[in-house]
């Protein structure tokens, strides 16, 4: 009996260690069954209400939403400038702070969960690829002859197009999604609280608006995850027929439109239901393989010389301007009430592309922390805003100093293609390419349809996190949600047309006026976390990722940890 006792103890002594907890613990507070219910059901139920009332009075609603974008624009273009400016500081701090090289996303022992190479495809992928493909040439093209703060240099008025698009695209609209993003990773993964804005944000608020403001937070989120998504669709789509008429000849009508949406949907779906190692992850791969070969094939067989020349001169105005440009509000416009959005140069450019940069933080940032763990947060920094910055500046520099060249020496003829539809100015440019013309052609198009899919996949991810939090979303869950944003974008798309799919995203950017100042409150918390980082923090960061399975948290009704135990060892853990 004793010696069966004995073995039995051993026994489980050594199958002890094969059993482990799934980390990050989670230590926050779910919503009471009220709340939960609102989440739930609260955003389909708007978001029908808001496409109904678009689609019966669309003119009468573009005119609201035309009037608040000039009222956003008109009276608060100096806070988006300062908000820029604020996340590109706080960048800068958690770079050159102690804090920053210390504090390791998952703890101190964490392990990248992802290559550097499947990392930076993928978060490049989720943040900017779509946006980049569209404006990559059309901003260069639109802007060459009206560039303000830019003195272009004799005999190359156009770059003044190039160096804008540097900065919109670049390491400012980086710094933006990395500062949400760092919010919630550092929140999820050290922490233990949900992937959410709710979590990352109340806690530094008084305890009785905590849940009231919660509540009210992920609903923000939500919507502009799915209004973003289901609009950014609808122009996915549309590009993507315009890149099948370049090199097929076929109409972009609405029946192709409906196509395209299937097919994409029909991809996403598969990408979410196999998760992101084995979906998004390949795709994203796949996306940064083509893009090198765009680049590289009209870096090769374009004007070369040009645009060697050219990178290189507009890389040294962008660094010369780039304090000038990020504090640039236009002042002397305000001299008088805006009258029309359409009278300000913001409202056209930096005031519309920081709203819709903070409009689809929601997803892109939620995703980007999901994908993090295991990096300091000085790397993850750098890792966020350096290297994709780079990226952008290399593909807008090579693709649009060859538009410029192409544009020049076709009398304006790229100029004319994207005044008569923004979405085919690369397609255009990438026509007059010699030899390899027609087959980058086909590569962009299947770059525009595979960049939108992990956008979209990304998006599944973070919008899963927000409804279903703490609790942990089904592959078919994630399907689920890919085909509900799919019938939206179908419905607006197929039912109202391109102004209607406008004026939908319009308002979605619009929103980002009331969300900015829930970031910016995410942001103070995060500092104020981070400055208080003691050795109790430190402690419960090591329990709150420790997946021994004898290591208990006790976690008091307001999602607190009271303290962390290791039955096997008391000694081992304090108490906070």
């Amino acid at each position: 009996m004793s010696n069966n006792s004995t073995e039995q103890k051993a026994s489980a002594q050594n199958t002890q260690p094969h059993e482990s907890v799934e980390v990050p613990r989670f230590t926050g507070k779910d919503l009471p069954p009220v709340g939960r219910l609102i989440i739930q059901f609260a955003p389909p139920i708007a978001i029908i209400a808001l496409i109904a009332t678009v689609l019966i009075n669309p003119d009468g609603v573009a005119a609201v939403i035309f009037d608040m974008r000039s009222f956003v624009t008109g009276g608060f273009t100096w806070m988006f400038i300062l908000y820029s400016l604020f996340a590109v500081a706080v960048c800068a701090w958690l770079v050159f702070s102690k804090v920053g090289g210390r504090v390791r996303l998952g703890g101190p022992d964490a392990k990248s969960e992802h290559s550097n190479f499947a990392w930076y495809s993928m978060l490049f992928a989720c943040g900017q690829g779509i946006g980049l493909i569209f404006w990559s040439v059309a901003e260069p093209i639109m802007l060459r002859d009206e560039s303000p703060v830019i003195q272009s240099t004799a005999g190359n008025v156009a770059e003044g197009g190039l160096v804008w698009a540097y900065f919109h695209w670049g390491f400012t609209a980086w710094a933006m999604y990395c500062v949400v993003a760092v919010c919630l990773a550092y929140s999820h993964h050290n922490l233990g609280k949900t992937l959410t804005f709710r979590e990352a944000t109340v806690d530094i608020l008084p305890k009785w608006a905590q849940g009231g403001a919660g509540v009210v937070v992920e609903l923000l989120a939500i919507m502009a995850t799915i209004l973003g998504l289901a609009t950014s669709f609808g122009f996915a789509a549309l590009q993507f027929s315009s890149g099948i008429t370049s090199f097929t000849g076929i109409a972009s009508t609405p029946a192709v439109w409906l196509i395209v949406i299937l097919g994409l949907a029909v991809l996403t779906a598969v990408s979410a239901f196999f998760g992101i190692s084995k979906g998004m992850r390949v795709i994203s791969e796949t996306n940064s393989i083509l893009s090198v070969v765009l680049v590289v094939a009209v870096f090769v067989f374009g004007p070369t010389l040009f645009i060697i020349s050219n990178v290189t001169q507009t890389f040294g105005s962008f660094f010369t301007n780039f304090v000038a440009m990020s504090f640039w509000t236009d002042a002397p416009s305000t001299a008088e009430p805006l009258a029309s959005w359409q009278d300000s140069w913001n409202g056209w450019w930096t005031v519309f592309i920081w709203c819709w940069v903070i409009a689809f933080s929601p997803f892109v940032a939620g995703f980007i922390a999901r994908i993090s763990r295991g990096r300091t947060i000085r790397e993850f920094v750098i890792g966020v805003t350096v290297v994709p910055s780079l990226i952008v500046m290399v593909w807008i520099g090579v693709l649009g100093s060859a538009a410029i060249f192409y544009d020049d020496n076709t009398g304006r003829g790229i100029s004319a293609a994207v005044g008569e539809n923004v979405s085919s100015g690369l397609f255009a440019m990438l026509e007059s390419i010699p030899i390899v013309g027609s087959l980058l052609l086909v590569v962009s198009t299947v770059l525009v349809a595979t960049y939108y899919v992990t956008s979209l996949d990304a998006g599944t991810y973070a919008l899963s996190d927000f409804v279903s939090s703490p609790k942990k979303s089904g592959a078919w869950f994630r399907v689920v949600l890919v085909a509900s944003i799919a019938a939206v974008a179908t419905l607006l798309l197929t039912v109202g047309g391109s102004a209607v799919v406008d004026t939908v995203q319009t308002g979605t950017i619009i929103g980002a006026f009331p969300f900015s100042i829930v970031i910016m409150l995410m942001i103070a918390n995060m500092i104020r976390r981070l400055l208080k980082r003691d050795r109790s923090t430190k402690q419960l960061e090591r329990a709150v990722n420790d997946p021994d399975p004898n290591v208990k948290l006790h976690v008091d009704d307001n999602g607190e940890v009271q303290a962390a135990q290791n039955t096997a060892n008391p000694n081992g853990l304090a108490s906070r």
